[in-house]
């Protein structure tokens, strides 16, 4: 299944598409320190001609002061942080892939309360009915009539934990509340909050008694992120603040506070919109996309809803790196957690042991880039 072929290869050395996310525009909203630990540049990012383009825009600044907060509880994610506040820009979900213990669930919640967001947290497993996410009707007894009970999918950011552990059925029933936004219960329509996104998990090294999800299903995520193993650095700072006393239950005593909202975040949105996208940048989107389909080593490629994932992806990271137009390095470095979801291996290419952000950095370097 695609969704299982580009895992065991990217937790000991992060991609370049990952160096790219961690080095750019969000370091300007960290401290020095935070810079140095991190090991890049400070303001280190996407450039044109050399030179950046700053947008002095309060709510992008309120976005990237998010990421500092997340990195009090957080250490060693900075790529899966921005691609989060990326798809929170959009309006897209986010399945996260790591082996246990690499903080994807104190992850979200730390970005919840950055955020002032609601966050509930399902696990899924294999008797997890449709109603236990969505919701049901519950009879009362006082009234005697059926009132509906939300489920926890009324929520903000919904984390789904180990989403391939539960059978297809409990899957489906959350196509509706991420494509519509709504869920549909005894043909009543109930809309969700806003903002809404599900961040669902997967173990990438443990597919026993699981259901892997289906392409159809796969392709309404906008973003597939890979968290890999901490660095031996972060990892020592890890183990120094629990030695410190650090509760990861408890986020006030490591000093997350909320530094913005859904107002802000609204704010974002409508700027994020009224990015600039040259006409060579819409067809250099639609190259990469067609290469996929045209891969030897892909039996299925990045379709049209691809392609316009990329595009939005792409004006959230110009405009999280200060410019109000998008580069070919901007769709570079959304490319691989973008389409690596979208496309499957042929079984000859996954018995040679190809994986799929290989392929997909071939067709990078081949697709001519405009200048």
């Amino acid at each position: 299944m695609s969704s299982h072929t580009d895992s065991n290869s990217h937790y000991a050395d992060t991609t370049p598409q990952q160096e790219a996310l961690q080095q750019a525009a969000p370091r300007q909203g960290t401290s020095p320190q935070d810079e140095h630990q991190n090991g890049s540049a400070p303001g280190s990012g996407p450039a044109e001609n050399g030179q950046r383009h700053p947008i002095e825009d309060p709510a992008r600044q309120s976005l990237l002061n998010v990421r500092s907060e997340v990195g009090k509880a957080v250490v060693g994610q900075d790529s899966t942080v921005t691609g989060m506040l990326i798809a929170l820009l959009c309006g897209g979900h986010v399945l996260l892939e790591g082996v246990p213990g690499v903080a994807k669930t104190l992850l979200v919640r730390a970005l919840s309360t950055a955020l002032s967001l609601d966050t509930k947290r399902v696990q899924f497993t294999p008797d997890l009915m449709p109603g236990d996410v969505t919701g049901s009707l519950v009879y009362d007894s006082h009234t005697s009539e059926f009132t509906f009970r939300e489920g926890p999918v009324f929520t903000n950011i919904m984390l789904a934990d180990e989403i391939n552990r539960t059978p297809p059925k409990t899957q489906a029933s959350l196509l509706e509340a991420m494509e519509e936004r709504q869920v549909s219960v005894d043909g009543v329509s109930r809309p969700l909050p806003s903002p809404f996104i599900v961040a669902a998990t997967q173990n990438p090294v443990e597919y026993e008694g699981t259901y892997p999800l289906p392409e159809a299903q796969l392709d309404r995520f906008l973003l597939k992120l890979t968290m890999p193993l901490p660095g031996r650095a972060e990892e020592i700072e890890v183990i120094r603040r629990h030695a410190s006393g650090f509760d990861p239950r408890n986020l006030s005593a490591a000093g997350v506070r909320p530094v913005a909202g859904a107002v802000e975040l609204s704010n974002a949105q409508a700027a994020v919109a009224q990015v600039a996208v040259a006409p060579e940048i819409l067809a250099y989107i639609v190259d990469v996309v067609r290469a996929t389909r045209s891969a030897p080593s892909f039996q299925l490629g990045v379709s049209p809803r691809g392609a316009t994932a990329l595009l939005k992806t792409s004006k959230a990271w110009a405009w999280l790196s200060g410019r109000s137009f998008v580069t070919p390095d901007d769709v570079k470095a959304l490319s691989l957690p973008c389409l690596r979801h979208r496309v499957g291996l042929r079984p000859e290419a996954q018995m040679d042991g190809i994986v799929v952000d290989d392929v997909l950095g071939s067709i990078l370097a081949s697709v001519p880039v405009p200048r």
